[in-house]
């Protein structure tokens, strides 16, 4: 008998007949011998209602209250889910965070997991019931309610998985897996059977949307292996686990992107130290997330520093920067909010050669000038105008071999 969470988003849930459709799902599961653990969202579009009618009353909300508000949306969903459960004939229970306890930091809204305690959910399991949790939610150590975040339901899932040793933790999307890249721009990606923990990582933080980067990381640092499958069909998705156990690998696994970059150059900027600090620490204290940094060689004493930021940043980002510019002596800071960000991503990129010129190579075929580049070990990121993302997302999912094979 395995011990299994089940993950189920809003569009899984969204009406009575979908619900109905996922119990059926987990009372087969249940019916294979396995002990099982549900972790489902608010019905679909169901936060942004709720939220809504909190700006209503208020621009700036409490966030203690809006927390309140928001997480009422999951326990809707468990309570329906528990009741066609057990109108199956398969006994239910379900658990809000706070019942658990789901014990969180007391940062509101966008609250992390601290501890899990599993013997709430345990004990459930050895009277026989499946276990319907609230995902999303939480609660911190004075008491209040919590909720972590937009895709948080995810994170409760790997949390609960990883708190209960789990074999796997299954998440049910719209889509049936990890791609090669994003199908919608190319017809011919293709699903990967398993990918790696730090893949996944990278390819979650720059852009692919299929997984939350919280939920990947608690799966590394716990071990969870993570099963990626669509809540429509019964497919075998993508498993998301250790390096070890994928025996082959690509040099490339991925292409991703995000058009929702944000490049701020700051021209002529003294050369002496703590200068970079003086920057940055401003936009730090604003909460404006810094991705790629690149800084000329000084000349004369002077150097430009280019960054990125996301684009819903970039107005506060300017303003924040300008006043920097002025107080350290620069000469102007420029901008420009339509860029984009091209990545590819995979783990054999380590002991291979020549992956980066190709890249560079098939962009500059096409007349794609790169205004940026940021690497690690297993990926390259370069930054373009965004007017050329599909372009390059083609090309470079075509240098890489990623396709399907034309008889496929």
């Amino acid at each position: 008998m395995a011990l299994i969470v089940q993950k189920y988003g809003g569009t899984s849930v969204g009406t009575i007949e979908k619900i109905k459709k996922v119990a059926g799902r987990v009372a087969r599961t249940r019916d294979m011998g396995n002990d099982v653990v549900v972790v489902v969202s608010a019905m679909a579009g169901e936060t942004n209602r709720l939220l809504g009618l909190a700006n209503q009353l208020s621009e700036l909300p409490n966030e203690r209250e809006l927390d309140v508000v928001a997480s009422t949306g999951e326990q809707v969903t468990i309570g329906l889910l528990s009741i066609a459960l057990s109108e199956m004939g398969y006994p239910a229970r379900s658990f809000t965070g706070f019942q658990i306890p789901v014990l969180t930091d007391s940062a509101h809204v966008k609250a992390r997991i601290r501890n899990i305690e599993g013997a709430t959910i345990q004990s459930a399991l050895k009277k026989g019931e499946i276990a319907v949790v609230a995902g999303f939610q939480g609660i911190d150590e004075t008491g209040a309610i919590t909720t972590l975040g937009r895709g948080g339901s995810d994170t409760s899932a790997v949390a609960v998985a990883a708190a209960l040793s789990a074999d796997v933790c299954e998440i049910y999307t719209d889509v049936d897996g990890v791609y090669t890249t994003d199908p919608g721009i190319c017809s011919d990606a293709q699903k990967l059977e398993r990918i790696s923990f730090e893949e996944m990582l990278e390819l979650a933080s720059l852009g692919a949307k299929v997984l939350q980067i919280r939920a990947v990381e608690f799966g590394m640092k716990y071990g969870v292996r993570i099963h990626v499958r669509s809540s429509f069909n019964d497919n075998t998705g993508t498993l998301v686990t250790k390096e070890e156990e994928i025996m082959e690998t690509a040099v490339v696994s991925g292409v991703a992107y995000n058009k929702g970059e944000a490049k701020i150059t700051i021209v002529k900027v003294p050369d002496r130290p703590g200068i970079a600090a003086k920057i940055f620490k401003p936009l730090s204290d604003a909460n404006i997330v810094v991705d790629v940094i690149v800084q000329n060689v000084s000349v004369t004493g002077h150097t430009d520093l280019t960054f990125t930021v996301g684009r819903s940043d970039y107005k506060k980002a300017m303003m924040t920067t300008e006043t920097v510019a002025k107080e350290i002596g620069a000469d102007k800071v420029v901008g420009n909010d339509k860029i984009a960000k091209v990545s590819i991503v995979g783990l054999a990129m380590r002991s291979h050669s020549g992956v980066a010129t190709k890249v560079f190579e098939t962009l500059g075929a096409e007349g794609v000038n790169i205004l940026g580049i940021t690497t690690s070990e297993i990926k390259i990121s370069c930054l373009i105008e965004e007017k050329y993302t599909e372009l390059a997302v083609r090309v470079l999912h075509k240098a890489f071999g990623l396709g399907k094979p034309a008889n496929a």
